[in-house]
């Protein structure tokens, strides 16, 4: 086993925090988010409701912080939920989470944990198999660092 020198730790230290400064100064923006929306949705507007958001007005710490979705709508063979997109205006990757549904999965519903840098918006946006779509957004105050520290 090799013994690390005092100059190789102190290199190693430096990269290690250069590399965290960096990484934390790319946040994605409104308009990011909004693009991924279009990507999903095809340009499509997406009409408010039909969406249940079960997430917190306040995370003490951004790392994990508990969200169900319940999107009211049929799911049978005829129409039902195929995709369901989650997406934060705020974090360097805006798209955080995409469920996909089928008429075997019975209700579409999904719960998971999600990791935001700061407070920010969370947008849900639903589509299905006729091709309607539908959006909600909940905004999240965190009050101890995410994604970004």
């Amino acid at each position: 086993m090799k013994q690390v020198s005092r100059r190789d730790a102190v290199l190693m230290g430096v990269s290690a925090a250069l590399y965290l400064t960096v990484s934390d100064a790319a946040f994605a923006t409104p308009a990011e988010a909004a693009a991924e929306i279009d990507k999903f949705t095809g340009g499509t507007e997406p009409a408010q409701g039909n969406i249940s958001i079960d997430l917190p007005e306040i995370a003490e710490n951004g790392n994990t912080i508990p969200l169900n979705i319940t999107v009211d709508a049929p799911m049978t063979a005829e129409s039902y939920v195929s995709d369901v997109l989650v997406v934060a205006d705020g974090n360097p990757n805006p798209a955080l989470a995409k469920f996909h549904f089928t008429p075997l999965s019975g209700r579409a519903v999904a719960g998971t944990r999600i990791r935001l840098a700061g407070t920010e918006n969370v947008i849900i946006v639903a589509k299905t198999s006729d091709g309607r779509l539908f959006t909600d957004r909940k905004q999240v105050k965190v009050t101890i660092g995410g994604c970004g520290g």
